[in-house]
């Protein structure tokens, strides 16, 4: 089974230098990455096309499924460089911010892209620089006190020693509100032009603050062409963690950035918001993202023990999905960061209490319980009951597999996806075509495409053609062997049916 895949936890790798090759993307889909993740914070429409070309290869040559996510840019304060030195920055030393990005970016005065910077902040502000933000630890990104304001221009007291290498650094001020548009101008340039062309299944919305914000977001979508585009929203922020619940109801999942987030609240307070936002996209069935969890193994082949146990600790709490940043964009060990991780989380699925999950499930959705949430329940509670080895799915639109795997089975689930031609009188759709790459985002949802005569065959009265498909498809992948019990839940004519398989010998 360790070849199919290394955990039920999903790895979301960011691509960059680091990972961009053929060799490189062929190895990360066999240590596990699932979805990949294109920062537009770096990088061009180009630079992103290659490195996706190059992923379609990988992906060709290792017959390894992989999403695509596209992760927006947003309402995010940049330090522009526009000669790309690297720029050495001390300690107790004097630094101007300026919105004046026709000035040379040096040790002693850094061009942002805000002009409202000095009406947002204060004397004793804290301002954070840097590629992946400040960590504590890392030499990369360096915070700074508000000393003073000339106009438009913020004189501040670097407080930690740092340099700052590349065209644009983060720069994030602590709990004011930024007055930019969530989806920027160029955002959705991007969106229209790179993300329709390739048919993203995934847009990471960075800083959500408001459900209007992911609402906003699905419009447009929709306009371009890609409804079927899936939202994660990033909580980055105070105003994002305030109006989490309704965020929540709008998106199709959370990512829980802790870079960012860290800084807006205090550190000690940051678990806390980790464990309860988790919490409650388990309880509503949405996949729940956690960031920055092996920053060290950017420059080093191992992680520390505080990080292997934090990976641990996300997966316990019921995290979907680890997204690695740094460590594959710029890191030295973009494969063994995946692998390491993916080891990690697998051990601690081992002794994740899916009984006690499963108890609090059922009790948080009530009576009386929906038909499709019935089914999902007795299909998990019955593949339990029998220690089957996998749960096989029939959908078409994915929700009842992903309603499955919301109870966390012990077992991988197997989304059956079956293509259906829809008409609304003026053009055919095909459905079915994003679901089987979204799933890659569900803890311990795998999909499964059948041959396209056996799902022909699997759309009459009987599903048996593509239910063996998919039993030997197991086989083969090594999720059963002989004598092995599988749940299967199916549709025969109008009815919902869940039934147990026993394997030949």
């Amino acid at each position: 089974m360790q070849s199919f895949f290394p955990a039920l936890t999903k790895i979301i790798a960011t691509l960059g230098e680091k990972s961009r090759s053929v060799e490189v993307l062929a190895a990360s889909l066999r240590a596990g990455m699932s979805v990949a993740r294109f920062d537009f914070s770096h990088g061009e429409v180009d630079y992103h096309q290659a490195t996706l070309d190059n992923l379609k290869e990988a992906i060709m040559s290792t017959n390894k499924l992989c999403s695509v996510m596209l992760d927006t840019v947003g309402p995010e304060l940049q330090v522009v460089n526009k000669n790309e030195q690297e720029i050495l920055l001390e300690a107790d030393a004097t630094i101007v911010l300026t919105p004046d990005q026709d000035k040379e970016a040096s040790a002693s005065l850094l061009p942002i892209n805000f002009h409202g910077l000095a009406q947002s902040v204060n004397p004793g502000d804290k301002i954070y620089i840097g590629q992946y933000l400040f960590t504590g630890s890392e030499t990369t990104s360096v915070w700074l006190e508000v000393s003073e304001l000339r106009g438009e221009d913020v004189v501040c007291l670097i407080k930690s020693s740092g340099s700052l290498k590349g065209p644009l650094f983060t720069l994030h001020v602590s709990r004011i509100r930024v007055d930019l548009p969530t989806l920027s101008d160029s955002d959705k340039d991007v969106i229209s032009k790179w993300g329709v062309k390739n048919k993203i299944d995934f847009l990471s919305l960075s800083y959500t603050r408001h459900a209007e914000d992911v609402r906003h977001a699905r419009e447009f979508l929709s306009e371009v062409g890609l409804s079927q585009t899936q939202i994660i929203a990033k909580i980055e922020n105070i105003e994002g963690l305030t109006h989490f619940d309704e965020i929540l109801k709008e998106a199709d999942g959370i990512m829980v950035s802790r870079g960012n987030l860290a800084m807006d609240l205090p550190v000690e307070k940051v678990f806390l918001f980790q464990k309860a936002a988790i919490y409650k996209c388990n309880m509503a069935g949405k996949p729940a993202i956690v960031t920055r969890v092996v920053d060290s193994m950017t420059n080093n082949l191992r992680p520390t023990r505080a990080e292997a146990t934090d990976v641990a600790n996300a997966v316990l709490d019921g995290c979907d999905a680890i997204l690695l940043g740094a460590e594959t964009v710029r890191g030295l060990y973009p494969v063994e960061g995946i692998s390491m991780v993916c080891k990690i989380c697998a051990e601690a699925e081992k002794v994740y209490n899916q009984g006690r999950y499963f108890k609090k499930a059922v009790k948080y959705v009530g009576e009386p319980v929906r038909h499709s949430e019935s089914l999902a329940i007795s299909a998990v509670r019955a593949a339990i009951k029998v220690n089957a080895a996998a749960i096989i799915v029939f959908t078409s639109t994915g929700r009842t597999a992903r309603l499955i795997a919301k109870y966390r089975p012990t077992m991988p689930v197997l989304n059956v996806v079956i293509p259906r031609i829809i008409s609304n009188s003026i053009k055919w759709t095909l459905t079915g075509v994003f679901e089987p790459r979204q799933s890659l985002l569900v803890r311990g949802l795998f999909p499964f495409l059948p041959n396209l005569t056996h799902a022909a065959d699997g759309s009459r009265r009987s599903n048996e053609p593509v239910l063996q498909a998919a039993i030997d498809y197991c086989k083969k992948a090594g999720i059963v062997k002989p004598n092995d019990r599988v749940a299967v839940c199916q549709k025969v004519g109008d009815a919902s049916v869940v039934k147990i398989l026993e394997l030949d010998a």
